[in-house]
């Protein structure tokens, strides 16, 4: 299975991509999508029309199986957290528009899945995403935290794949 993961940002969207059989993991590609512009509000669709371009590229190229997007956290500055919202709204509708099913994981779920710590500072991430997949060059931050969120979606779809399999088992 091919499972892309998404760090949505509104300049700077991650992604990542991994092979997964079995337990085994294997980095696929990775990078970032950038849109530019000013922060005035007209040029704001210009900017996701950008990413929603750029990621399309990647889905097309990738052609993953699965899809997972993290979470938008509410920070101090309101206009900021509506901004990237609509950025990740970009990184919901592209997977989806592949008909891909996205799951969706909390910044803390994710580093607990992949560091082991639900309060890892991103050089930990980094650190363990390197672990978990040999010899990775990743790209920048951002994809570093995609590929953090494939590894997670890759952990959930393998627990959930067991469980069913278990209650097969049990029902006869």
């Amino acid at each position: 299975m091919r499972v892309l993961g998404i760090d949505p940002g509104l300049r700077n969207l991650g992604w990542g991509v991994i092979d997964v059989v079995g337990a085994r993991l294997t980095h696929v590609a990775n990078g970032i999508c950038h849109s530019f512009g000013k922060d005035e509000e007209g040029d704001l669709a210009q900017r996701l029309v950008s990413l929603h371009s750029q990621l399309t590229e990647v889905l097309r190229t990738y052609a993953p199986d699965a899809a997972a997007v993290e979470h938008t956290f509410v920070n101090k500055d309101a206009v900021a957290t509506l901004k990237l919202g609509q950025a990740r709204g970009i990184a919901l509708l592209v997977p989806a528009q592949f008909g891909l099913t996205v799951g969706e994981y909390a910044p803390n779920a994710v580093k607990k899945t992949v560091v082991g710590v639900g309060h890892a500072d991103k050089g930990q991430v980094d650190h363990m995403v390197k672990v978990q997949l040999p010899g990775v060059k990743i790209n920048g931050p951002d994809a570093a935290d995609a590929l953090a969120i494939a590894i997670c979606h890759a952990h959930h779809l393998q627990s959930a794949g067991r469980l069913q399999a278990a209650l097969r088992k049990a029902a006869g």
